[in-house]
């Protein structure tokens, strides 16, 4: 009797707590925390690299709002009923999404929510990579002699003639905060080759978590080599079509050279695999 009593009594007081894990995953399924970026113009892409990253030129972007974190494993959940990842970890990126099961996924967070997410585009993930405008700038001489920011990582073109440069700023940084990607990102020399709870490296300089490691990030353009939106320099959406889908930033199996702010690759829409997730976008309504 007394044992079925305290069984009441212990239903009695989990009640709550269901009742309240059940009103969140149905009235506020996700929270997506995010960064206001300022909008400005930068060099997009590096001559430096392999043939896909070149042309480096000149894009303006507009004020956009895009994710401190990478979506986990949770969030996923909430909104799709399962988790897909083959390495359970509720606070680590959600992998072995594919873009269409993406596009599913803010669909319904969308219809959850009232609000509008989307994949970033891929001008808009390197901007915010490279930390929009709150980077030095880099510094070279142009064709006339004059001294220009010129074709470093996290910087925008501006002239400023007969100025003298100190030399640790002729040079930007390679990954998303730093120039040594341990202290930003997981990849493959300290990740153990499996991803990780988000934020746990060092954010760059806009706060913003993991744009290089952890996971791959899915974007919402279609791939081509040479920069398909090199034509396009006014917040540039990339080719009007494809058959592949932009990815950014690397992963906790890519190689240090595979995880900086310009790295770029395609996948085909239905591909899924265990280092491959996204962020989100946020536009106002």
């Amino acid at each position: 009797m007394k044992q079925t009593f305290a069984s009441l009594l212990m239903l009695l007081f989990l009640q709550p707590a269901i009742a309240q894990r059940k009103y969140n995953k149905t009235k506020d399924p996700v929270q997506i925390i995010t960064v206001k970026v300022q909008g400005g113009s930068f060099d997009l892409g590096s001559d430096d690299e392999t043939e896909d990253r070149k042309p480096v030129h000149t894009v303006t972007m507009k004020d956009f709002t895009i994710g401190t974190y990478e979506v986990t494993q949770d969030q996923w959940e909430n909104i799709m009923d399962k988790n897909p990842s083959s390495y359970d970890c509720g606070q680590c990126p959600v992998t072995n999404v594919s873009w269409d099961e993406v596009q599913e996924f803010i669909s319904k967070l969308n219809a959850s929510t009232g609000k509008h997410y989307r994949l970033p585009t891929e001008a808009e993930w390197e901007y915010a990579a490279r930390g929009g405008q709150t980077e030095k700038l880099t510094w070279d001489k142009n064709h006339d002699n004059n001294i220009v920011a010129r074709g470093g990582v996290n910087e925008f073109l501006v002239s400023n003639d007969n100025r003298k440069i100190p030399a640790k700023d002729k040079r930007g940084k390679y990954y998303a905060g730093k120039n040594d990607p341990g202290g930003v990102a997981w990849f493959s020399r300290n990740s153990e080759d499996h991803v990780h709870p988000i934020g746990r490296k060092k954010s760059n300089s806009l706060g913003i978590f993991d744009m290089s490691g952890n996971v791959e990030e899915w974007c919402s353009d279609f791939y081509a080599t040479g920069y398909g939106s090199k034509s396009a320099t006014d917040n540039p959406k990339g080719p009007d079509g494809g058959r592949s889908h932009v990815v950014r930033g690397g992963s906790c199996s890519s190689s240090a050279a595979e995880v900086g702010v310009t790295r770029r690759a395609g996948y085909m829409p239905n591909t899924k695999s265990n280092s491959l997730g996204f962020r989100l976008v946020e536009d106002a309504k």
